[in-house]
């Protein structure tokens, strides 16, 4: 059965207020890296969501929302996104905010890859052609060989393939466990590893400085909260493709912040990317569909 109408448009609305909190995250985290130290502004960024998420779900669900039998798997979860954030951080420090991004968000067409080759999951040759120009895009905005090319350009494909492994454990993982019991050990993990440089990154900042890191933290917090409420009402195939918006939003933010306007090449790379992500996306709504109207002839049947 499809989504209520209204119900996708929530869903819809939800996801765009979440992609531009995350294009947000990562315009104030390059903001913030100006001044502070990163290990510092990694442990804040961890421990705003942890103690938003705490905030919010435990007068709701009570301590039973940490109780998980796979405490082990949210351990390497939570590793994974910490070495995605770290390697994020670093990146963000030498990269635009906009030709970051539009590299990240090759992290559903990368799932792809892995889930084929893994899980032994049926890929398609549009699928496969898809995944080839997302990566594609990437080379156009990278531009290996070129005099604008740095090695700081590769990082970007170090956090997709730290995302792109943390989103496939997460798929594995929601299959038994509570959605909301996985946001909530995630900020703890993430606050607690990252608290380990604290002593040796710790430094004294101004009003304006912790005022930066507050919308950082807060745009991560309520950003993955948006999401999943998203999630909740309207399923992920549908809302896929607005995902690649998060691009739109980075451009505006790196504009109205940093005066950056990505070049032509950059630009080119990031529609490119997007058109492949977003077809991708519908491609795997049309199937879903399929399968859903087979199984009813298929009910009707018998």
């Amino acid at each position: 059965m499809s989504p209520a109408p209204q119900s996708a448009l929530g869903g819809i609305a939800l996801t765009l207020g979440a992609v531009a909190l995350f294009a947000s995250l990562d315009t104030a985290t390059k903001l913030v890296l100006t001044t502070v130290p990163m290990m510092m502004a990694l442990w804040f960024r961890y421990f705003v969501q942890a103690v938003a998420t705490t905030v919010i779900l435990l007068p709701r669900r009570g301590w039973r929302i940490g109780y998980t039998g796979r405490p082990g798997l949210h351990l390497l979860r939570g590793l994974l996104l910490v070495g995605s954030s770290l390697a994020a951080f670093t990146a963000l420090q030498h990269i635009p905010v906009a030709e970051f991004t539009a590299i990240v968000a090759l992290s559903p067409l990368v799932v792809t890859v892995l889930a084929a080759l893994i899980f032994r999951e049926r890929v398609s040759l549009l699928r496969w052609l898809l995944v080839l120009g997302g990566f594609a895009g990437a080379l156009i905005i990278i531009r290996p060989g070129a005099e604008s090319f740095s090695a700081m350009m590769l990082l970007p494909l170090l956090v997709l393939a730290a995302n792109s492994s943390f989103q496939l454990l997460t798929s594995h993982m929601v299959r038994t466990e509570d959605p909301m019991t996985m946001h909530l050990y995630t900020g703890w993990i993430g606050a607690l590893i990252s608290a380990l440089a604290l002593p040796w990154a710790w430094a004294q900042l101004s009003g304006l400085e912790w005022a930066r890191m507050m919308v950082m933290g807060l745009s991560a917090a309520i950003g993955h909260f948006l999401l999943i409420l998203a999630y909740s009402r309207t399923p992920v195939a549908v809302m896929a493709p607005y995902l690649y918006a998060q691009i739109a939003f980075a451009v505006i933010g790196g504009w109205l912040v940093f005066s950056h306007t990505p070049d032509g090449w950059a630009l080119t790379g990031m529609c490119v990317i997007g058109t492949c992500g977003a077809t991708g996306a519908w491609l795997i709504l049309r199937q879903s569909r399929s399968d859903r109207a087979a199984q009813v002839l298929a009910q009707d049947a018998r």
